[in-house]
């Protein structure tokens, strides 16, 4: 196998790390604002499992890099144009149903993900995505209850569920595009097409017992991983970067 750059798997890392950064920082905006108490400690547990996450994975980025940054400081002094999330993770987090949803639709994404990952050639890799996983299978069974309780609810929550479906769904084609990036790291990590069969064959059974109905594939393709961006997240890391950049040198 040719030797791996570096500078590709902290590419990678980053789109993971941020990733998780950036969903994690969107649910706990759910933090004293859930339903019930049940859904707040849920959420934010969710939360807080995401940040841990990206706390090993940017870590791990900055390591490589070798330039002395660290997660604090790729999390927290880095601009807009420097993450590499997936826009899903970045949107506005609009109602319960659509917060639900989400994780249903994320989580199901990091498992299939963990699963492959846990097979990486790279060790300090497959431990991060061994970690992860039993939390991503979490996540992926708090959302699906949650779908299916509120999809097959009564006649204003599968209207709601079913409209956060529409909008979320577009931007799901970009967990599974793969580059040239992930190209060169062939045997460090999987391809992202390869993914969505399994993808699919966890989240299509919960939707249709939510009476949902998938919306058509559209050609529309969001390009966050490569710095390109919705106008969510901006606002976002202006709070989550607020206390780091007004004093300096604080630590999570």
């Amino acid at each position: 196998m040719a030797e791996i750059d570096n500078k590709d798997l902290i590419e990678y890392l980053l789109r993971l790390g941020d990733s998780t950064l950036v969903l994690g920082q969107r649910l706990s905006e759910w933090c004293g604002h859930a339903p019930a108490i049940e859904e707040d400690i849920a959420l934010t547990n969710t939360a807080l499992d995401l940040i841990g996450q990206a706390r090993q994975l940017l870590s791990y980025a900055g390591e490589l890099e070798g330039s002395g940054r660290d997660e604090d400081a790729l999390a927290f002094l880095r601009d807009e144009l420097e993450f590499h999330n997936l826009t899903l993770t970045e949107l506005d987090g609009g109602d319960f149903g659509r917060t639900v949803l989400r994780v249903l639709l994320f989580a199901a994404y990091q498992v299939v993900l963990w699963q492959a990952l846990q097979r990486s050639t790279d060790a300090r890799l497959a431990a991060i995505a061994e970690k992860s996983l039993k939390e991503s299978r979490y996540h992926l069974r708090y959302g699906a209850d949650w779908v299916v309780r509120l999809g097959d609810g009564t006649e204003e929550s599968h209207r709601r569920m079913q409209a956060a479906l529409e909008y979320l769904w577009s931007f799901t084609a970009e967990l599974f595009d793969r580059d040239e990036v992930e190209a060169r790291l062939a045997g460090v990590v999987p391809a992202s097409d390869s993914l969505r069969s399994a993808w699919e064959g966890i989240v299509l059974p919960v939707l249709a017992e939510a009476t949902l109905q998938v919306p058509t594939a559209a050609a529309y393709l969001s390009r966050g991983k490569y710095g390109i961006h919705s106008e969510a997240l901006g606002p976002l890391l202006a709070e989550m970067q607020f206390l780091q950049r007004a004093y300096p040198g604080g630590n999570w």
